[in-house]
């Protein structure tokens, strides 16, 4: 039994460590061994063979790839600390603060003129092509994990998924996840009637399993076989496997279901997961009715610069900063508390036998969280002076009072959730992180600038969201977090050559605002070309 197909066939734990970080005796020792080795090597030509293995070896030592010892990273002696291991950016900033004070109260003509669009080729939503769905092949059942964009990522894939297998597909449910603990249903996160609409005529999607279908699984989902789908499987897969067994039971479920379908996919299911993401994911009308009123005040409040706000996505929270491994005051009790986050949430994960942690290698590679010091200092480095409305998306921030001051110093005009909105208003989300989520996502999408200071879902779909919604260009600063960790190694460092420095990292953000997805990379975060389409140059008018 051949059943419609939309394509007609089938079809480490350990922180990396980097070859700066050894001690200045270590590195000594190890060029006088490779000068001997070499020299030895050459005199006796018969094993210049051998020579290519042993320099390579030798500079795997030099580099610490090969490692004999586990460093101490609480040196009090700085003059012997490896480079990065010591958090400096507090003594940058009062090397430089008085160069920042001094670009107070500009004009910050830089805020209405931050992207050169110009320089960038217009793109829009490409027409989704309606047609009459055939009889369906059967029910489609997914369990969608995670946050609030693991979801949107497991939704989009399931309607993409049940295209393929001309499938109807059953109302997501959400798995209660132990970290973000919400409980939240479909539609308590997004409404659910537009969804069905939008999705009309391209996949037939219904509220629950009707009643005739569950009878033969005893009124009970969980009997209906639940398919086990490898990570990013193939559309090939989805035909092979899991569309005979749909013809066959009615109904299927797959659970967990997060990156359970290839990137890579043909264009008549990449437009499904565009639809789906773009225009029939609508948050529920109590999310949009706050989030539209705190946008509604944070374009009120910047009139003087026509509107425009800079959002920013920090990532500081305490699991976040203990999960990175790396080293801030280096205080007993941020060792302790660290400590303490890494066995509640990762259980012996980071005490495992001869794991070596190298937190300058750490913070050098550009893996350690920015603080809100260092993004104060990057934003103001580039241009934004004291005037500029910024909005903080973010969670309960890591001793949020010490580390948040200086980041107020630095922008007097900054906003978060609890600022815009009531206590009143905001108390039928609190306890649901991805109605919270929610808010924040809808601030940052409307943002004339939207700053990424750490990977994940959220700015990885708010990127190419806002390429989507701005004619291609993603309007984001995207820092490169490697630089970022020299400069703020620098205590001595002059205001020209750290404002220079920074200006080269905002036009680099603005020429790359407007990629194409590559094969490998997501239509979530690069819509072009599957969601959007090239626009042909303006014609200048004549008369």
């Amino acid at each position: 039994m051949h059943g419609y197909s939309r394509l007609g066939r089938a079809s480490s734990g350990s922180p990396p460590s980097s070859p700066r970080f050894r001690r200045h005796k270590d590195v000594k020792v190890v060029e006088r061994w490779v000068y001997v080795v070499i020299s030895v090597v050459y005199r006796r030509r018969g094993l210049l063979l051998f020579a290519p293995l042993l320099y390579v070896s030798a500079m795997l030592l030099y580099m610490g790839t090969i490692g004999f010892d586990v460093q101490n990273h609480h040196n009090n002696a700085k003059s012997t600390a490896p480079l990065g291991s010591l958090y400096t950016s507090p003594q940058v900033f009062q090397h430089l603060w008085p160069y920042i004070q001094a670009q107070n109260n500009r004009t910050n003509e830089l805020m209405m003129n931050v992207w050169n669009m110009k320089l960038h080729q217009s793109w829009k939503p490409c027409n989704n092509l309606e047609a009459e769905l055939p009889k369906s092949n059967g029910f489609l059942i997914i369990e969608a994990n995670g946050g609030l964009n693991q979801q949107r990522l497991s939704i989009c894939d399931a309607v993409a998924v049940a295209g393929l297998l001309n499938a109807t597909l059953v109302i997501p449910m959400f798995h209660l996840n132990s970290v973000w603990r919400d409980s939240s249903k479909f539609g308590d996160i997004f409404d659910e009637d537009f969804f069905i609409y939008a999705l009309r005529h391209h996949v037939n999607v219904v509220r629950e399993l009707p009643q005739d279908i569950l009878e033969r699984f005893h009124n009970n989902i969980s009997n209906i076989v639940n398919l086990r789908v490898k990570g990013w499987s193939s559309p090939t897969y989805y035909l092979n496997k899991v569309l005979p067994k749909l013809l066959e039971l009615g109904a299927v479920r797959i659970a967990p279901f997060s990156n359970r379908l290839a990137h890579d996919v043909p264009s008549e299911i990449q437009g499904l997961r565009c639809l789906s993401n773009f225009g029939a994911l609508r948050f529920s009308e109590p999310i949009r009715t706050l989030a539209a009123k705190m946008v509604d005040k944070m374009i009120r409040n910047t009139s003087s610069s026509g509107g425009k706000y800079i959002s920013v996505h920090l990532r500081f929270e305490e699991d976040m900063v203990a999960f990175s491994c790396c080293v801030y005051d280096g205080g007993e009790e941020e060792q302790r508390e660290m400590d303490i986050a890494r066995e509640r949430s990762w259980r012996g994960k980071f005490r495992k036998k001869n794991r070596i942690i190298r937190p300058g290698a750490i913070r050098m590679d550009g893996k350690c969280p920015l603080t809100p010091l260092e993004v104060g200092m990057m934003l103001r480095g580039m241009g934004f002076d004291n005037n500029t409305l910024v909005y903080v998306a973010a969670g309960k921030i890591y001793k949020a009072e010490k580390y948040m001051a200086p980041l107020k110093q630095m922008f007097p005009r900054l906003e978060t959730k609890n600022t815009l909105a009531s206590h009143e208003e905001l108390a039928p989300f609190m306890g649901y992180s991805s109605r919270l989520a929610a808010l924040d996502y809808t601030i940052c999408l409307y943002s004339e600038v939207f700053v990424t200071t750490q990977g994940g879902n959220f700015p990885h779909f708010l990127i190419g969201h806002r390429r989507y919604s701005y004619e291609g260009h993603a309007k984001t600063i995207i820092p490169d977090k490697r630089k970022l960790a020299q400069l703020f190694d620098s205590p001595h460092i002059r205001w020209e050559s750290f404002q220079r420095q920074l200006r080269e990292m905002l036009h680099h953000s603005d020429a790359k605002g407007s990629e194409v997805r590559k094969p490998s990379a997501s239509l979530f975060t690069y819509p072009m070309p599957d969601c959007m389409c090239k626009q042909p140059p303006a014609k200048n008018s004549t008369t």
